[in-house]
């Protein structure tokens, strides 16, 4: 070795043993006799060893949650960049054409379904007859299934009186949440989301197709919104 600065260049592969036994002598002999470098050297040696007793960090009790919400929030901005564009050219050319032509065809048939309605009454009256008005159920909201038993009594019975509204993916899983009336402290904040972590719901539908919806949520029962 030729002097200080190659025996500190060395400092880390002697450190990890990675140096050939005859250079592993000389700058442990070099170390010795030089105090300068012993006490670079102690000072890296006590660096690793203390690196070496750290623990590692436990995950946040609601990482899973996160997860899903930068997850779902991802996916929604990657799709509005995608079809930005063709939105952009919907709104300002073919929309207002297409909006312009069903108006009038739907004009059309309204003025035509009334001048037939005028006459056929007119020809032939018929007696009124009450008929039961059904559903349409082209959509529907988001539905409560089950909560697991991960979200005991105890944690519902602390957060008694917290209104929530989640919002919930077409796979029936909440992706994110605020909380509209109670309490915001963060331990009430953690229970919210212990029992939304761990809920299972049907999702919203709209002609039959699961998509996102919004339910709202109360621990003395439990309410759904479209």
């Amino acid at each position: 070795m030729n002097g200080c600065q190659d025996v500190r260049s060395c400092f880390t592969e002697y450190l990890d043993g990675r140096l050939s036994g005859h250079k592993m002598q000389q700058i442990g002999v070099h170390i010795r006799h030089c105090r300068e470098c012993g006490q670079e050297w102690e000072s890296l040696r006590g660096a690793k060893m203390a690196l070496a007793d750290l623990r590692p960090v436990p995950a946040p009790r609601d990482l899973m949650l996160r997860l899903r919400v930068r997850i779902s929030q991802e996916r929604a901005r990657s799709r509005r960049s995608l079809f930005g564009g063709w939105d952009l050219v919907w709104k300002n050319t073919v929309g207002p054409f297409l909006l312009q032509a069903t108006c009038g065809f739907l004009s059309a048939v309204l003025l035509m379904g009334t001048v037939i309605s005028m006459v056929g009454v007119i020809a032939q009256p018929e007696q009124a007859q009450a008929v039961k008005d059904e559903p349409l159920g082209m959509a529907s909201a988001p539905r409560l299934m089950y909560l697991s038993s991960e979200a005991n009594s105890s944690s519902i019975s602390e957060t008694s009186g917290v209104v929530v509204e989640a919002y919930v993916d077409d796979r029936g899983h909440v992706y994110d949440y605020r909380i509209v009336s109670g309490p915001t402290d963060e331990e009430t904040r953690s229970q919210v989301e212990d029992l939304l972590l761990f809920s299972q719901f049907a999702p919203a539908r709209f002609f039959g197709q699961p998509v996102r919806g919004l339910a709202v949520l109360s621990f003395s029962g439990v309410a759904v919104r479209g």
